[in-house]
């Protein structure tokens, strides 16, 4: 799928130049706002500053911002060994150079993101409440389909796309509050520069403009981009793993998600599997939505019945959109090859709200360092990392248990 990674790098490449161009516009039209006539220019020369700086860190550190605004935390394999497990075998399927590092968010909306600058230094990040509501097949579904957005190059775009927009809301936000702050008047513009009064006030008029579209623009040249990124991370995932009955089986769970993902924004949204910003009187189909309708994705799935190829995807895909819209590029078109669907591997029991609350609570508990052990009549004894006490009685038969922790 070489031709698809130089298209993936392509698209950065465009939306790199768009979104700087968009923050240069802000920057020409703020200035000239502020500083007033010939005031452009310094404000375009601070917008390239402030595009150069965030190129950067969105290279070097991007992903660290992401996972810090996520919340997320770096955890080992004795937190949730099933996970690890399934993401180092999706890494040898995906022919990965290293195993990515593993992040969980503390949050009972399920959901799951990846990020990195490179497949060698890539993070999977998944929620609390996605462990706790999937089964092994829907959870291999979901890490296949984040393993894809790795091997296919999405990681940096994503990353970067989430830094620069985020910029551009926030520079959209200080003008606007500032202008609001300051009186909001277009009176004050009339006496700045002697017979520019109504070039001051056009102006103004442009840049206010600008500031309320420029973050809409950017969003949808993000999310307009990031959709179709969505239905190429489906059809790689279930070639992982030749079950797509797993994947959207996930997708079907997460449709039916009722909380918010708290640690979540319009900069990152795009990022995460399914949209974590929940939306009222509005359809999911909508142009502002950083995803695909998530029931277009499982039927596409579903209706993969005689195999898992590219080739088996992109049939559906066209048969599911009613379009000849070419999804997957030739290079992954033209050599059809034949990969069955395999058998579920296991069929886990359904857990109750309350099992599914307690295995939440415990994987909470785990990544942020509780001591479990069980007492002699059963009962598991979660100690929390500040508890600094040798011993701890059962609140069942008042045993004295050593805390090994200390």
């Amino acid at each position: 799928m070489w031709e698809l990674i130089q298209a993936n790098r392509r698209k950065s490449i465009i939306l790199f130049l768009a979104m700087g161009l968009i923050l240069i516009l802000l920057g020409f039209f703020l200035g000239e706002t502020f500083l007033g006539q010939g005031g452009g220019p310094f404000g375009i020369f601070i917008a390239v500053i402030i595009w150069s700086i965030l190129s950067l860190v969105s290279y070097f550190a991007g992903s660290s911002i992401i996972l810090s605004l996520s919340n997320a935390k770096e955890v080992t394999k004795d937190v949730h060994p099933q996970l690890f497990n399934i993401v180092e075998e999706m890494s040898i399927a995906a022919n990965l150079p290293k195993i990515p590092k593993i992040y969980i968010v503390n949050e009972q909306a399920p959901n799951a993101f990846a990020t990195g600058r490179k497949p060698e230094d890539s993070v999977v990040a998944v929620t609390a409440g996605l462990l706790s509501q999937l089964n092994r097949d829907e959870l291999q579904g979901v890490i296949a389909h984040e393993i894809s957005h790795i091997i296919n190059r999405d990681i940096l775009f994503m990353t970067f796309a989430g830094i620069m927009l985020g910029a551009i809301v926030i520079i959209s936000e200080v003008f606007l509050r500032g202008y609001w702050i300051g009186g909001g008047s277009l009176n004050r513009y009339k006496n700045k520069s002697s017979g520019g009064g109504n070039e001051q006030i056009i102006i103004m008029v442009f840049a206010m403009i600008l500031a309320i579209s420029a973050p809409i623009l950017a969003q949808l040249l993000y999310f307009a981009i990031s959709r179709k990124r969505e239905y190429l991370a489906d059809a790689s995932g279930v070639r992982l793993t030749r079950y797509p009955e797993g994947l959207a089986s996930a997708l079907e769970k997460l449709s039916q998600n009722r909380f918010n993902l708290n640690s979540a924004n319009k900069a990152t949204a795009g990022m995460y599997i399914v949209n974590p910003i929940k939306k009222t009187g509005m359809q999911i189909s909508d142009l502002s939505s950083t995803h695909p309708p998530i029931s277009e994705r499982i039927k596409i799935l579903r209706g993969m019945m005689h195999g898992v190829d590219f080739a088996d995807y992109q049939t559906v895909y066209n048969k599911i959109k009613n379009n000849s819209e070419k999804l997957i590029p030739d290079s992954g078109l033209k050599n059809k090859i034949d990969i069955p669907i395999v058998t579920q591997i296991k069929d886990a029991a359904k857990l109750t709200k309350k099992e599914e609350q307690r295995k939440l609570g415990d994987i909470v508990m785990n990544v942020n360092g509780y001591n479990f052990f069980n007492c002699k009549c059963g009962v598991t004894i979660k100690v929390p990392p500040t508890f600094k006490s040798k011993s701890v009685k059962c609140p069942r038969c008042g045993e004295i248990n050593i805390n090994s922790a200390n």
